[in-house]
């Protein structure tokens, strides 16, 4: 059985993740906080009252919903990064349509490319065109059925 600061200590690892900032609001004094973290999670005793603690807890944070509102922030800010990212987890959350028997339809695919292109921006749309297989046929194509100036 736990005394009460190892109680703290395991309630307050659960929610940093972090040894001594949990021995600290344990209530171990800040010059030991490093070592008194280390050896508490040398402890089964404690190791087994956090993995209990972290199976309690629950969360109503609908996921999906809350990368899904970060993306819309990142692309609406300039973002791009962030919006990749958030890209990425969401396909990863959601998983390989291949997976579910589920295809993409052609529309919605390009929807969702043309999404992608919007927040990478142009320069990066035409770096990224640069470097595709179809390149340079592509930009012959364009030049030659571009009208002749005259000046």
């Amino acid at each position: 059985m736990l005394n009460e600061k190892q109680e703290k200590f395991a309630q307050a690892y659960v929610l940093h993740r972090n040894a001594t900032e949990a021995a600290k609001a344990a209530g171990y004094a800040e010059a030991s906080a490093y070592n008194q973290g280390y050896r508490l999670l040398q402890s089964q005793e404690v190791i087994d009252r956090v993995h209990e603690l972290e199976q309690q807890l629950e969360t109503d944070v609908n996921v999906i919903e809350e990368i899904e509102n970060q993306y819309e922030f990142a692309k609406a800010n300039g973002h791009t990064n962030s919006a990749i990212k958030a890209l990425e987890l969401l396909s990863r959350i959601r998983g390989s349509n291949s997976d579910t028997g589920l295809s993409m339809d052609k529309d919605t695919l390009e929807t969702a490319i043309v999404g992608c292109l919007n927040v990478l921006g142009e320069e990066k749309v035409v770096q990224l065109l640069c470097k595709c297989d179809f390149a340079n046929a592509l930009f012959n194509e364009f030049v030659e059925d571009e009208p002749e100036k005259t000046g």
